[in-house]
């Protein structure tokens, strides 16, 4: 059984349909890129998967929970979410950012909640900034701790949304490198991104989405090197055309 169902989903704001018709499995352990114009709906679609934006058609189901008002907080112990902005609570040092949804969420002790954020902060390789506040963090560094918060309340799911979007180039590759490793180690995930080298690397399947629909998906060299249809044809020339 796939860890992510989606379903005929469908979203509207206002007279704006932004997803139509949605469908899409997500198997465990899968790293799912999803690449697409702006507005195309692909932020749109992780915020319904975590409940952040109600949805107006179609079913989701995340870790075997389906995603509704009455099941949020469920949904939201087995699917974590990392934004472009890093959403860090600005008086808390880096490990008290990272131990406070355990505290509040699952109600660990708070020594417990601080030697866990410990660990979490030497697997994103932060562990010599634990106590700094995170004005004292570069947007890279800032970043790594949201992606160890994250991981504090142990997901089965990640979704990352643009993670890399409002970082300086040269903090862009250290939080990939720390995507890829949780790749790796078999994390779900749906990523998406604009950084299509990466989307080719790391992903296991890459989806295009087109005007609220998914247009075309499959794996990363064949939506690369061979797509299918017109819109992705367009989507990956303009990329050759920028880069």
């Amino acid at each position: 059984m796939p860890i992510v169902e989606i379903a005929s989903l469908t979203k509207r704001f206002g007279a704006t349909t932004v997803l139509d018709g949605v469908d899409l499995d997500v198997a465990e352990g899968e790293v799912v890129a999803i690449i697409g114009r702006s507005g195309s709906g692909k932020s749109t679609l992780l915020r319904c998967i975590n409940g952040l934006e109600s949805i107006d058609g179609g079913r989701i189901t995340a870790a075997g929970v389906e995603v509704k008002p009455s099941s949020l907080r469920e949904v939201r112990r087995s699917v974590g979410m990392i934004f472009q902005s890093f959403n860090l609570f600005p008086h808390l040092s880096a490990l008290e950012n990272v131990a406070l949804p355990q505290i509040v969420m699952n109600k660990t002790p708070k020594h417990k909640a601080r030697a866990n954020a410990a660990r979490l902060l030497d697997r994103v390789r932060l562990s010599e900034r634990a106590q700094a506040f995170p004005s004292k963090l570069s947007g890279g560094q800032q970043q790594r701790v949201a992606i160890a918060r994250a991981l504090a309340l142990e997901p089965r799911v990640l979704l990352c949304d643009e993670i890399t979007s409002a970082l300086d180039p040269e903090m862009v590759g250290e939080v990939l490198d720390v995507v890829a490793e949780l790749a790796k180690g078999g994390m779900t995930m749906l990523l998406v991104t604009h950084e299509m080298g990466f989307a080719r690397q790391a992903a296991d399947r890459v989806v295009f989405m087109h005007e609220g629909k998914i247009c075309e998906q499959g794996a990363p060299s064949q939506m690369f090197d061979r797509p299918a249809t017109a819109p992705l044809a367009q989507f990956v020339q303009s990329i050759r055309h920028k880069g």
